[in-house]
């Protein structure tokens, strides 16, 4: 049939090529040259418009810009108030005008007098335009009739400290430079449109031959007869034709292909991939276009003969010719094609629905649903326990475990999901398990090493009606996981030697997907053991803040999401939140590095915004250390977010690094979100970062979180800022570990697809009665009465034993300060948990501990500080620096509350 379509083209064909002027290429090509010129054209004039009116606005804003730039430059307000404004003004305007590329700028009075303008003696004289809405404030941009002509000009106010207008600069272009921007212009865009013109002449003209060539110049009616003759011949035939591309779309379906493949409609022009009756098999035959004779497929109760040749030899069109005869009366052979249809259908099944996650349990318990009831009336498989826990398993079958069951009836004797075995060496399941190689018994009944395993079970299981059994090893890169177990009973036929093959062929595909189940069981378990003990186990102890916390990690895998919570001096707290981009081991370990890092920062009690820098030169190393040693060229990204809150003066001081904003909730049950500038994020380098300091009155909550709180693919951004909103607002009594909660129920409905740490603080301030300060002055004799004082004051709280201790103490830090240091000179003393005594000065030098020699006059001081008090040291501010000292309260005192 084949032979016969390719003699049928070479017959209808050639005898009716002719030259007609009047054939369809040239009618194509006739109206493809008419819109190719008008698209040109339109396009052209478009391009007209849209340059002007781009130039026209393009001197607007650059008018606005000049003005806006100078009106705000350092020395303008300086200058107005100046006697003689036109002075200084002159010569820096006629600058910015040259630098700017702008025809004029114009300072003036309120009064619209002229302070500067290019052509001098205009100075003096009444601005050309209006100044009204620019003395309210705004900035405004006009057409006007000035001194150098025709204008676009913009006019925006000069404003003092006091945000009053005490001038205004008026910037702008005069009309005829912007016109000549687009005259300049107009010739590259003509000359764009004849190129775009002849390219798309060209093209068309290529079109147009391609389309003579193709239709052989054939006219309308000649080429309506050839497809008549073409029809006729063609759904005359008995033989279903089909005609398939390179591609694989079908072109040509007769009447007969269209019957005996039950194709819809539809069909031509479809991919044969997307024709839903075609079976698998004989879609892989249409689209591999490899010369088919004679072969056998299936078409829903037909057996098809197909043969497929190539076409083009001869320069026609690329792909192939399909035959097919309608074979039904071979009913011989219809049987065993059925059964490998069946098998391998099941094999293509088992490829899809094995394997779909990487879960131990879920993958075995898809390969026993997809052999029943297909191929085994019962499937049990059973693993070595270490598996189930990421490890090796052992060499014997020892320590099995059931961990999938099923079946067409629910009650059979087999062992039952969850069982331990320990297979005797005897089984079937034991020798296969330890020679790797699959174990086929085709009677159970006859099988004297398999009821050796549990005669009284293997009895009913046998009166059950289970008569055959295949033992296949699950093995994968040369270790043995476990074993597969295909059961069949009464009303089937006992396995076979083909079936034996069958089951460690669909065995073998459901192994490489258990094993990458293990081995992600392994890494995960790692990650996560990794990454909980790097986070905090439990909080420290302090009075300034009730802290709850939540962390949960992904669904699959962890990610490097951290949080901390460090007392400072001076009974202030740090909070931390960060996260590392990525997923598994590398992540959490790099997050150990960077809490490890932020814990070391801390103890200088650095700022905030030095804290990150520090900790941006941290991760720029570590990236340059992974880059030297892989090769990579990756960076590791991170963010973080830290805080210091100070309970004495209720004051927050924080800065981000690329983090969202923290969440404020009001003691009044208001939410809203920190304005902290924004850093980038760890590791870029070279931008500071800055800080926001804002008063937090008592009672109110500070919410940190990870981008995993609220960040989903099937959501803004915005809109889980807006949830989280409602989730804290309206309950200020709530305690932060409800809050936590609250939050997670509201965001978090289910397991979270990304690491989400989740920090909520209340505020708590010491009250002002365990808190006193003193202004010491700049005189040695000072020390003595600063030691009644306090001593005064040591008796008033009830710590009198820590008197002697603390007058010297005070008395080192307070010499110190007056000899070493500058005015003012401040002492305080914190009652918290412990006994703060701080002093602080103007000067930025440092104390330093040392060991002073025999004959040393000095240098005995900050050792004795050291030996008395439990912690001490300095931390600088903006103001110059304090240094403090801790002691431990006496027992018997007890410990204040919060």
């Amino acid at each position: 049939m084949a032979n016969r379509f390719a003699g049928f083209r070479r017959f209808s064909f050639r005898p009716l090529v002719s030259r007609s002027p009047r054939s369809v290429a040239g009618q194509v090509f006739v109206l493809q040259v008419a819109l190719v010129v008008l698209l040109v054209a339109c396009g052209v004039f478009a391009l007209v418009l849209q340059s002007e009116r781009d130039t026209t606005a393009e001197a607007k804003r650059r008018s606005v810009a000049t003005a806006e730039t100078f009106a705000h430059a350092p020395g303008v307000l300086a200058a107005l108030r100046t006697p003689d404004p036109s002075k200084i003004l002159q010569p820096a305007t006629e600058a910015a005008r040259k630098a700017a590329g702008v025809d004029f700028i114009v300072v003036m009075n309120t009064k619209g007098i002229r302070y500067t303008h290019p052509l001098p003696s205009l100075i003096g004289k009444r601005f050309v335009g209006t100044i009204g809405p620019s003395l309210a404030g705004k900035v405004y941009t006009e057409s006007v009739h000035g001194p150098l002509g025709h204008e676009v000009q913009a006019t925006v106010p000069i404003k003092d400290v006091g945000d009053k207008v005490v001038g205004l600069v008026s910037a702008g272009l005069k009309v005829k430079n912007v016109t000549s921007e687009v005259d300049r212009q107009l010739p590259i865009i003509l000359g764009a449109g004849a190129g775009a013109l002849v390219v798309s002449t060209g093209v068309t003209a290529l079109v147009g031959r391609r389309l003579r060539r193709q239709t052989h110049s054939l006219a309308p009616d000649e080429m309506t007869r050839m497809y008549d003759h073409h029809d006729t011949v063609l759904h005359s035939v008995r033989e279903g034709v089909l005609i398939v591309a390179g591609d694989g779309r079908l072109l040509l379906a007769n009447d007969e292909a269209r019957r005996l493949l039950e194709l819809p409609p539809d069909a031509e022009g479809r991919h044969v991939s997307q024709l839903s009756n075609l079976e698998p098999e004989t879609v892989e035959l249409l689209v591999s276009g490899r010369e088919a004779t004679d072969e056998v497929h299936f078409a829903g109760e037909r057996l098809l003969a197909v043969n497929q040749r190539p076409t083009g030899r001869n320069g026609g069109i690329e792909g192939t010719v399909v035959t097919l005869r309608d074979s039904t009366e071979l009913q011989a052979v219809t049987g065993r094609a059925e059964v490998a249809r069946e098998r391998l259908k099941l094999l293509y099944d088992a490829g899809l629905g094995v394997g779909t996650t990487l879960d131990v349990r879920r993958t075995a318990d898809e390969l026993a649903r997809v052999a029943v009831p297909r191929f085994a009336d019962f499937v049990t498989v059973d693993l070595a326990d270490a598996v189930l826990h990421g490890e090796e398993p052992a060499p014997t079958a020892t320590d099995l475990r059931r961990i999938a069951v099923c079946g067409i009836r629910n009650d059979h004797p087999l062992y039952e999901r969850g069982r331990l075995i320990d297979f005797v060496p005897s089984t079937p399941q034991a020798r296969g398990y330890g020679s790797g190689r699959s174990e086929l018994v085709t009677d159970l009944s006859t099988a004297a090493g398999w009821h050796a395993q549990d005669p009284e079970r293997t009895k009913e299981i046998i009166d059950y009606g289970i008569h055959s059994l295949i033992a296949a090893p699950i093995q994968a890169g040369g270790v043995v996981l476990g074993v597969a177990n295909f059961w069949r009973a009464k009303q089937h036929e006992p396995f076979d030697e083909e079936e034996l093959s069958l089951a460690e062929e669909l065995v073998a595909r459901a192994a490489v997907s258990i094993d990458n189940a293990r081995r992600y069981t392994r890494e995960h378990a790692l990650a996560v053991t990794l990454q909980r003990s790097l986070l905090p186990r439990a909080l420290p102890e302090q009075s300034a803040l009730d802290v709850g916390y939540r962390y949960l990690p992904a669904q699959s895998g962890v990610s490097g999401d951290w949080f901390d919570v460090i007392p400072l001096p001076g009974s202030r707290v740090a909070l931390a939140v960060g996260d590392v981009v990525g997923h598994g081991l590398h992540a959490a370990a790099t997050m150990g590095r960077l809490r490890t890092a932020v814990h070391n920062f801390s103890t200088l009690d650095l700022p905030p915004d030095e804290l990150l820098s520090h900790l941006d030169d941290l991760v720029g190393r570590i990236d340059q250390d992974e880059r030297d040693t892989d090769g990579a060229a990756g960076v590791v990204g991170a963010t973080c977010l830290y805080a210091i809150y100070d309970p004495v003066t209720r004051r927050c001081v924080m800065a981000r690094a690329g983090h969202l904003a923290p969440a404020l909730v009001l003691p009044d049950g208001t939410v809203t979100f920190v304005d902290v500038p924004t850093g980038p994020p760890l590791g870029l380098g070279g931008l500071p970062f800055q800080t926001a300091e804002l008063d937090i009155p008592e009672g109110a909550q500070l919410v940190l979180y990870t981008d995993g709180l609220i960040e989903d693919r099937r959501r803004d951004l915005d809109v889980g800022m807006e949830l989280l909103r409602e989730a804290l607002a309206g309950h200020p009594d709530r305690s932060p570990e409800e809050s936590c909660q609250a939050v997670l129920d509201e965001l978090l409905p289910g397991r979270p697809k990304d690491d989400v740490a989740l920090l909520i603080a209340r505020t708590q301030g010491l009250p002002p009665d365990r808190i006193a300060d003193w202004d010491v002055p700049l005189d040695p004799a000072a020390v003595a009465g600063m030691r009644d004082t306090v001593s005064r004051k040591l008796d008033e709280w009830g710590l009198s034993e820590l008197g002697f201790s603390m007058e010297l103490i005070l008395s080192e830090l307070i010499t110190n300060a007056i000899r070493y240091g500058s005015e003012p000179i401040h002492v305080r003393l914190i009652r918290d948990r412990t006994l703060i005594c701080e002093v602080s000065d103007t000067s930025s030098t440092s104390p330093h501990l040392r060991y002073a020699a025999t004959m040393d006059e000095g240098g005995r001081g900050l050792f004795l500080v050291s030996q008395m008090a439990e912690r001490w040291g300095t931390r600088y501010t903006p103001q110059g620096k304090v240094i403090w000292a801790e002691q431990a309260l006496p027992r018997v005192t007890g410990q204040p509350g919060p």
